[in-house]
């Protein structure tokens, strides 16, 4: 199995050959690491390179010694008298590395429950059970699939705590490094590792998983975190939300959901439930009819969450050394004032009128004087700076201010349409008159009409009845 590591491999004695044409000289001090030797009858440089100062250097031309005005003409003295100066510097310098480096073994990945926070061990190559000699290091390396890079870390220990994405790849590998006097203090490093791949659990109803899952901290003072219905979802579904962090012994839900339509949408935390600059992992499952629905994971920092209130009441006033002076208060909640930016919105009226936005860290800004015929409007909105958190989300923006200020005067009603309203007034009231006068006129004449009908009826009928009587 090949290897790529990021760390720093020292390098192995070389010996390499070429040419040169150099007047003779000698230099030498220290211990030989790696040499290139250039030989040629009766020119030749010798030049050995060391591990930082040291250094060894040999130039020659017609074999002059430093020691005295002996000369020696002959090329194969000279190549003798070479080989034994060789043999007598480095033989006591030379490094055995022909041994090489097992890497760890039964490397496992544990789940404590922690919502992504896993445990990683290994053990030792059995061949290195029993060194002394030297101290064994390892060298964990696991893949990050947000930033697509591995992280890289060297430790004495077997064990390591990580953060992992469960809804990816669980990538880890492992070497084994040695340093000490059984490498002669150079630090080896195996050519193997050792890796393990841990899929993502398949469990779960398909396309149950929530995608739009968002946590917002307002104001610094009570963070909420929403989800969407997903139209996949089981009808009669109930769904969980968990958390842990680090000073956490377990995982733990939800203090207060968010319930909508009978639903579970969301969830209230407040300050004292989760910590500042510590990752929190979340986990979003759920049951259903059909069986478990499939869990979201996700891990944030409540800091790089914040979004502060609206700015309060903004101010414009003009200079009198032809400036516009616009002054805002800070929104309330508990962001610290200093770790706010803000950005101005300017906005300037008409038809061929244009949008500007003016990033400051103040809570205040000049611009040059405006014309009084120009109506320009300002509004605010604010987020946390970079020196203080990661990321912040905008405010809501301010209420706008305008200059020149438009004047809005009521309309006075004008006499004429006072004439109006009296006469529509009084026409309304006498034909409400009439019409009670025409009603009652035709309810009297009816009533006297059906008096007239019944005496009339009475004689007749009263006449008809007379002789009857009298002939009984």
């Amino acid at each position: 199995m090949s290897a790529q590591s990021p760390a720093h491999v020292e390098p192995q004695p070389v010996l390499t050959c070429c040419r040169r044409k150099t007047p003779p000289q000698i230099q030498s001090s220290g211990a030989v690491r790696a040499a290139i030797i250039d030989i040629n009858l009766s020119n030749f440089i010798l030049h050995f390179s060391a591990r930082g100062n040291v250094s060894l250097k040999l130039f020659w031309h017609s074999l002059k010694l430093t020691s005295g005005p002996l000369y020696w003409e002959s090329d194969w003295v000279a190549t003798l008298i070479l080989r034994f100066f060789l043999i007598w510097t480095l033989q006591p310098e030379v490094i055995n590395l022909s041994h090489s480096v097992d890497p760890p073994e039964d490397l496992v990945i544990l789940d404590p429950g922690h919502l992504g926070r896993l445990d990683v061990t290994w053990r030792p190559p059995a061949s290195l059970i029993n060194m002394t000699e030297c101290t064994i290091q390892y060298q964990l390396e696991y893949y990050n699939p947000n930033k697509d890079s591995w992280t890289a870390i060297r430790t004495p220990w077997r064990s390591y705590n990580a953060q992992f994405d469960l809804m990816k790849d669980v990538r880890v590998r492992v070497y084994t490094l040695l340093d000490g006097p059984c490498t002669n203090g150079t630090l080896v490093k195996s050519v193997s590792y050792t890796e393990l791949v841990q899929k993502p659990s398949n469990k779960g109803v398909f396309g149950s998983r929530v995608k739009d899952f968002l946590c917002v901290f307002y104001s610094m003072e009570n963070m909420e975190c929403t989800w969407g219905r997903n139209p996949k979802i089981p009808d009669s579904s109930q769904q969980h939300l968990y958390f842990w962090h680090k000073e956490l012994d377990r995982a733990e839900e939800c203090p207060k959901y968010i319930v909508s339509g009978g639903v579970r949408s969301g969830c209230n935390f407040t300050t004292n439930d989760l910590p500042n600059f510590t990752d929190i992992n979340f986990c979003l499952n759920g049951s259903s009819p059909k069986g478990p629905l499939k869990p979201t994971f996700t891990s944030l920092q409540v800091q790089n969450q914040v979004k502060p209130g609206a700015p309060q009441k903004l101010y414009l006033q003009r200079a009198p050394d032809k400036q516009l002076e616009i002054e805002w208060e800070s929104p309330v909640g508990s962001v610290p004032e200093h770790c706010l930016e803000w950005e101005v919105e300017h906005s300037q009226e008409g038809p061929d009128g244009k949008i500007t936005l003016i990033s400051t860290t103040d809570r205040s800004l000049t611009l040059p004087l405006i014309p009084d015929h120009e109506r320009n409007c300002f509004r605010v909105r604010s987020k946390l700076h970079n020196y203080c958190v990661d990321k912040s989300f905008w405010s809501d923006w301010s209420r706008p201010a305008c200059h020149p200020e438009r004047k809005e005067v009521s309309p006075k009603p004008e006499w004429d349409m006072v004439r109006v309203y009296v006469y529509v007034a009084v026409a309304i009231t006498a034909t409400l008159v009439l019409t009670l006068g025409v009603g009652t006129m035709l309810k009297l004449r009816t009533s006297r009409q059906a008096k007239k009908l019944d005496s009339l009826l009475t004689d007749l009928f009263g006449r008809s009845s007379a002789p009857t009587v009298t002939e009984a």
